[in-house]
């Protein structure tokens, strides 16, 4: 006889059978959530009425989650900058700059990863662009292969962590927390991350200088201000967008969902500006957009919004329209506008079946008193907090052999979350318990693109690079990158400053102390007399 204590375990070991044979996720979410769901009906755990929840919370915080639309947003921006050809020039105008230093091929390629990082936001393009583009000029100039698989497969997951990251919409989603918060809380340990990726690069400049060698004085085409002026012209449109998106939303002037908007136009401006058929009536219209935007700011800083406020940015619409109808004109930034709407359906889609999928088992699951069960199951466990933290760690960073991000975030964070807030608000407090815990769990998922066997940073990669570069190359190239990001993760536990150190501290009120005073209003003497003929 199946008891409810038996329920818990058994739901797990059924989700892990039919993924191992090897069903979609979504569906095999579903399934199992519904045959255990009906299973317990006959057991008597509940009656059929409990599974009225199901459609309720599908409709209720899936399909009406307003944080959850920013996702297509952001996914769109990143298909059109990954193709645009932004990340060749940013590689060629970096590689030149940092070549004459031993391994500043390798800084080039980090920078430039962080860069692409946050106004992208997908590691497969990022890892394919960055490797067709410097893999060559690296082999080239005698830099070791390992370090080179490594430092490309690497540097293509920085943007799991950089804001705007969708797996950081996602975290803030599933853990009931703002994704304002939660991008402050990355950006500490995302610079620390390069810090180490950069160091590394420079120890082994030091001790085996001839695996990062500078590239030959007589290679480099660009000097002065010509090349000063190439990084110029990449970095700066970069930087404004990231401000359009990351600005606006840490500044309380956009919503997520209305940052991701403004990020998908602005990606379709940049990829436009940046083709080479971009007429010289639109670089004039630009220049306009951009002058009367600026004019626009000043005045609100300066003044309030008056007219000139208004017709600064109706003169900026105006430019944006412009442009955008010239993206559509060129018949390369529409097949790649096009190609954009395709690959966000698809994600878009895929994540929407998982959530409903997720639902399903997480109701089934907590009707079955799952939370109790997996909340004495990681309370009991011995080192308190820390034993905590390093179990879910391990047991995250191997469930990433075999499962997507996505499909962590919907299946284990959502029955984790609770217990994660009561073991770990003594620590950070309650307000940044889970913004620790989610940017904790952000770097430890970076690994599961570089691990083998599944690291799909390292197929991406196999996928395009030359003939000469063995896979065994590829596999233990990831090996120090690996450890460096596990690096990370420790020092995330270790220093919970360096995700808590920008948020907003909490208000120490002692609500019995709380005063409030109501002035007393003097009201004119009531006249009762006779009324007046």
């Amino acid at each position: 006889m199946i008891t409810l204590e038996m329920m818990p375990p058994l739901m797990f070991g059924g989700l892990v059978l039919a993924m191992l044979i090897g069903y979609p996720v979504a569906f095999t979410l579903a399934a199992v959530g519904l045959s255990f769901g009906f299973l317990s009906i006959h057991l008597g755990f509940f009656d059929l009425n409990f599974l009225q929840a199901i459609p309720g919370r599908v409709f209720g915080s899936v399909l009406s989650n307003e944080l959850l639309l920013a996702i297509p947003f952001f996914t769109f921006m990143g298909a059109i900058l990954e193709r645009c050809g932004l990340a060749e020039d940013m590689l060629d105008s970096m590689g030149q700059l940092f070549g004459p230093i031993r391994g500043g091929l390798g800084y080039s390629v980090i920078i430039v990863g962080f860069i692409l990082g946050a106004v992208t936001g997908t590691v497969a393009a990022q890892v394919i662009a960055m490797a067709l583009i410097s893999m060559p000029v690296m082999i080239r100039y005698g830099y070791n292969m390992r370090y080179i698989t490594g430092v490309l497969a690497a540097s293509g997951t920085i943007t799991q962590l950089v804001p705007p990251s969708l797996v950081l919409i996602v975290l803030a989603d599933q853990l009931g927390k703002s994704v304002g918060d939660m991008y402050l809380g990355a950006w500490g340990p995302s610079l620390f991350q390069i810090f180490l990726f950069a160091a590394y690069t420079f120890v082994l400049g030091l001790i085996k200088p001839d695996h990062v060698p500078p590239v030959p004085k007589e290679a480099r085409t660009l000097t002065g201000w010509a090349l000063w002026k190439k990084c110029l012209m990449g970095i700066i449109p970069s930087a404004v967008l990231i401000f359009v998106v990351l600005g606006t939303m840490m500044m309380g002037l956009a919503t997520p969902t209305e940052a991701g908007a403004m990020g998908a136009v602005g990606a379709i401006v940049l990829a436009a500006i940046h083709h080479k058929d971009f007429s010289t009536t639109g670089n004039k219209v630009l220049i306009a957009g951009t002058i009367a935007a600026g004019i626009g700011v000043i005045v609100a800083i300066l003044y309030s919004e008056n007219l000139v406020f208004k017709l600064a940015f109706a003169v900026t619409y105006f430019a944006v329209v412009w442009i955008g109808v010239e993206a559509v004109r060129i018949p390369g930034l529409r097949d790649l506008i096009v190609q954009g709407y395709q690959s966000t359906m698809r994600l878009t889609c895929m994540v929407t079946f998982i959530l409903i999928g997720s639902t399903c088992f997480s109701v089934v699951f907590l009707g079955v008193s799952g939370g109790v069960w997996l909340e004495h199951l990681l309370t009991s466990l011995p080192g308190g907090v820390w034993g905590f933290l390093i179990f879910m760690n391990l047991f995250i960073f191997f469930v990433a052999f075999f499962l997507d991000f996505f499909e962590i975030a919907f299946i284990i964070l959502p029955m984790i979350a609770p217990i994660a807030q009561k073991v770990l608000a003594p620590v950070v407090g309650p307000d940044a318990a889970l913004i620790w815990f989610g940017v904790m769990i952000c770097v430890n998922v970076q690994t599961s693109f570089l691990h083998p066997p599944f690291g799909f940073a390292l197929f991406y990669l196999r996928g395009v690079a030359p003939k000469e570069v063995k896979s065994s190359d590829i596999y233990w190239g990831a090996m120090p990158w690996i450890g460096l990001q596990a690096l990370m993760v420790l020092l995330v536990i270790v220093f919970p400053w360096t995700v808590t150190g920008l948020l907003d501290k909490p208000l120490d009120v002692d609500l019995d102390k709380v005063k409030i005073e109501v002035p007393q209003i003097e009201l004119p003497p009531l006249d009762f007399g006779q009324p007046k003929q």
